[in-house]
């Protein structure tokens, strides 16, 4: 049964309008301590700016609420979405824009847009985007920036010719301490001078999509952002999260962490209370998209 989930996954765009997949999924409300909908998060977004969805990357059933969440967001607000996302870069916006106005084909687009060897999970949002024409954001900073700054520390960006730096978060970037350096050194396994070059990569990251969020919304005012991104990125609104209150401090902003959770049967929400706004668990059994 699984297996036949997973596929159809694959295969429809926006799988709720064919099947009812909500007992692979739980959503709980921190502030209100309960379980809801869907629906509540989109209501909750009346007067909110950004709403970060962060994912695993490799779970199925958090890739169709992606998609689902999107379109309704778009229904309810007129289409006055955005989609900022971090599996594409700064510099392949252009072939982004191509293909959202139907210039190029879809061939084209993935090979030069260097889009992720599981494209496939983000494609119906990038499809619906195509075709309600919303904008959608690369916002990440490509792989050659990145591994220069873990090889060389973030000094090295300064020695970037002034047209690249433009496609990455101004100078100097924040290397952020407290608990997000103690997440990071605990998933790293410990202090070290090249894990401290991977952390400021990390940081890297995040100031760079946290900086293309806060330059959208300010050329496009009244639009409201869907962010996508792992949940390391915004899991208890640090990282991208605490970036952008930086860039943009008047941004209102909305979290979702999502992930796979071995006590999906009967949860323990109060474990998990403090990584987003809302917490949403996905069943373990359901196969993993990669």
């Amino acid at each position: 049964m699984y297996r036949s989930i997973v596929a159809i996954l694959f295969l429809l765009p926006f799988v709720a309008e064919a099947q009812d997949l909500s007992q692979y999924y739980k959503i709980y409300d921190a502030k209100k301590q309960k379980t809801i909908s869907l629906d509540d998060i989109v209501l909750d977004m009346k007067n909110v700016d950004v709403l970060f969805f962060g994912e695993e990357h490799n779970d199925s059933i958090g890739h169709y609420l992606e998609a689902s969440l999107l379109k309704q967001l778009s229904m309810s607000y007129e289409n006055k979405m955005a989609l900022t996302l971090e599996m594409f870069h700064t510099d392949v916006q252009p072939v982004i824009n191509e293909y959202l106005l139907g210039i190029i084909n879809e061939k084209n687009f993935i090979k030069e847009s260097r889009a992720w060897n599981n494209y496939k999970d983000y494609r119906p949002m990038i499809e619906f985007a195509k075709s309600e024409k919303l904008d959608v954001v690369g916002g990440n900073a490509a792989t050659r920036y990145s591994n220069a700054v873990t090889k060389n520390g973030l000094e090295v960006l300064r020695l970037l010719p002034a047209g690249s730096k433009q496609l990455l978060a101004p100078l100097p970037i924040d290397t952020l301490t407290g608990r997000y350096y103690e997440k990071f050194l605990a998933l790293l396994g410990g202090h070290g001078m090249g894990n401290m070059k991977v952390y400021q990569t990390q940081n890297f990251w995040d100031a760079t999509m946290a900086w293309s969020i806060a330059k959208y919304a300010k050329a496009n005012k009244g639009k409201k952002i869907f962010q996508v991104n792992g949940r390391f990125h915004s899991d208890e609104r640090l990282g991208t999260y605490a970036q952008l209150k930086k860039y943009a401090p008047k941004l209102k902003i909305l979290n979702i962490s999502s992930f796979s959770a071995d006590d999906f049967d009967q949860p323990d929400w109060g474990k998990y209370k403090e990584l987003g706004d809302y917490i949403i668990i996905t069943d373990p059994k359901v196969k993993r998209s990669f």
